[in-house]
């Protein structure tokens, strides 16, 4: 087994690699260390999750209450887009399902069906993670629901720089060696390949079996060593600049992140328990940087607590995220905009992958094939959602319109043409967006099928009538029992530990 660990770069996706490898690695010989210069900067501003992340920190066995506290987080039931299907339009994308089944057809069906005929209400208020949010309330979802009514989960909304933090402390104290330094020269075998060694500036060379690229979008081993390629997503997400800035609390703080669609792309707004976290992603062909600022700006709901940070990028992955002896997780390997939060559980999958795969030194070409069908297949899947919100809109600026006519990928017209005939929703064994964040966007977004599961007729009109109320009341009597957001929070012992200017 590979004993000589080395990670190059620190921030989420460093030590969440470091906390990882040292948790299931204890108790081997395995030695890990890792790089980083604090002269080097991190992008920083990936705050909002998915409910994954709860997974990856129980593995780690982190006392949740105590993690919220010292990184400032709020609890997150989805997401909610405004202005995306067209201006005016409002839905969220929940962590919970939408209704349930009534008969053996799926829920969804049956809304379809009632609300053609202007007896249904909206969508999302058959959700109770949905309801839970727009109302400010939250509390820990039942172990095994009665249910599926009952049945939601949660991620958090929290300071990506505290998380890190958080994870190096976890990391250190069971054995992980932090070594501060900027890499400037790697030494590779003429006849392999395989990396042996990387020199800091210091001087100082660090020699090691299997080396973990973290170096964010330079991507200094994978790509500047190993020149290993890059499948160049832009065509598909054109969307290559950002500006990042905090701003103070203003509205009360909800428990879901917002996306905002704007003329040449859209605008988060994350709120932490000591400010909100705020940016505008966008296309520089269709906006300028100054214009996009000002956007950003005038928009916001409190004072700035700091100057706009701008960010550049560029949509795709690495055509291979594990070369040789080197995996890239994180910026490294690849990024997909943060639309839907996606860039921590890209790192969590990566680590998950790596661990399930875990090498010998001789790094088997079969284990890394294996790696890189994983990966590739987590990043196409996840590219082709956050697509279906660009190409299901129906706003009239010329940014928007060229995104609806773009070309798609196959494995995209697919679900979308089996969603629109049929009410088809893609379900996956293994894959981060299941059928309830599919059927938010379809139908928050306009798109509803043409024809209904024809079992649904099955079901009398007034059985189906009294199915969807009731579904509702259930739901509205469940969220007036829950805590107030915040609330929530003080009672679970989770209000942050730090001072207001920390993360300014």
């Amino acid at each position: 087994m590979v004993r000589q660990i080395v990670i190059v770069g620190g921030g989420t996706a460093g030590w969440m690699t470091a906390a990882a490898l040292a948790r299931k690695l204890s108790g081997t010989r395995a030695n890990i260390r890792l790089i980083e210069s604090a002269e080097i900067g991190t992008v920083g501003v990936g705050e909002a999750t998915l409910p994954q992340i709860r997974e990856f920190n129980r593995m780690l066995d982190i006392d949740e209450a105590d993690l919220m506290a010292q990184t400032s987080a709020t609890i997150k039931l989805g997401i909610e887009f405004r202005d995306w299907g067209k201006a005016g339009d409002h839905y969220v994308h929940p962590f919970g399902v939408h209704g349930e089944p009534i008969g053996p057809v799926d829920f969804h069906h049956h809304w379809v069906r009632e609300n053609a005929r202007g007896r249904a209400e909206d969508f999302g208020s058959y959700c109770l993670a949905i309801e839970a949010a727009r109302h400010q309330r939250f509390d820990l979802p039942p172990e095994n629901p009665a249910s599926l009514l009952h049945a939601y989960t949660y991620a958090f909304q929290f300071d990506a720089s505290l998380y890190a933090a958080f994870l190096a402390d976890y990391a250190t104290a069971r054995g992980v060696d932090r070594i501060e330094g900027k890499v400037i020269a790697v030494d590779s075998d003429g006849e392999t390949g395989f990396i042996q060694s990387v020199m800091l500036e210091s001087g100082q060379q660090i020699s090691g079996e299997l080396f973990i690229d973290c170096s964010g979008f330079r991507g200094l081993l994978i790509e500047q060593e190993m020149a290993t390629g890059f499948a160049d997503w832009s065509d598909y997400l054109p969307c290559n600049r950002a500006f990042a800035v905090p701003c103070k609390i203003a509205d009360p703080v909800g428990p879901f992140t917002r996306s905002t669609a704007r003329s040449a792309g859209w605008q988060w707004r994350i709120p932490l328990q000591h400010r909100i976290g705020n940016g505008h992603v966008y296309c520089d062909r269709y906006i300028s940087d100054q214009d996009a600022v000002d956007l950003l700006m005038k928009n916001l709901e409190g004072d700035p607590i700091a100057e706009p940070k701008q960010l550049f990028f560029r949509t795709g992955k690495r055509e291979k995220l594990w070369n040789r002896n080197c995996v890239a997780i994180g910026l490294s390997g690849g990024f997909l905009e943060p639309l839907e939060s996606t860039s921590i559980d890209l790192i969590q999958s990566g680590i998950l992958n790596l661990i399930a795969l875990f090498p010998e030194k001789q790094c088997a070409a079969s284990d890394v094939d294996e790696y890189n069908r994983l990966m590739d297949l987590e990043y196409d899947r996840v590219r082709d959602f956050l697509m279906l919100h660009y190409v299901l809109n129906q706003r009239d600026e010329p940014f928007w319109r060229d995104m609806r006519e773009m070309e798609w990928p196959t494995s995209l017209g697919e679900k979308i043409e089996a969603f629109k005939r049929r009410g088809i929703v893609p379900q996956y064994d293994h894959g981060l967006f299941q059928p309830a964040s599919w059927l938010s966007v379809f139908i928050g977004q306009n798109l509803l099928p043409e024809t209904c599961d024809p079992r649904v007729d099955a079901i009398s009109v007034a059985d189906r009538t009294n199915q969807l109320e009731h579904i509702r009341r259930t739901i509205d009597n469940r969220v007036g029992q829950m805590s107030g957001h915040l609330a929530f929070l003080e009672k679970y012992r989770a209000t942050y530990s730090g001072a207001a200017e920390d993360a300014a």
